[in-house]
């Protein structure tokens, strides 16, 4: 099993910069790709951005492309969000996931383990 923990969300004001964090714990080493998504109330989870955990290739959602940037620390087994130029559309509770699939995806479905959240709010 893996575990996932958020740290970092909070209130920041439109363009505003907050790095979120995600610390993985347990059979890490099974891990290939991992992920961030966020969602609002009502609305499906979206797609935010994708790394490999070894590192190398990333993948955003075209919504964020260009200002938010993911990243991985395998020493301490976390990965990263960085977010900048943060808008109020923004605003949602941001969950990081992980898969043992060889194949980054957009679909929440894909990835077997999540986090437990952490809300971002983005004030105009």
């Amino acid at each position: 099993q893996v575990q996932l923990v958020e740290s970092g969300g909070g209130l920041v004001q439109a363009g505003d910069s907050l790095r979120l964090s995600c610390a993985a714990s347990g059979r890490t080493f099974s891990l290939y790709n991992m992920a961030w998504f966020r969602q609002v109330p009502g609305k499906e989870r979206e797609f935010v951005a994708a790394v490999r955990w070894s590192g190398g290739n990333t993948f955003y959602g075209d919504s964020v492309k260009g200002r938010f940037t993911i990243s991985t620390d395998n020493a301490k087994n976390t990965f990263y969000l960085q977010m900048t130029s943060l808008k109020p559309e923004d605003t949602a509770v941001y969950y990081c996931a992980a898969t043992t699939a060889r194949s980054w995806s957009k679909f929440p479905n894909e990835y077997h383990y999540w986090g437990q959240g952490t809300q971002v709010t983005v004030s105009s």
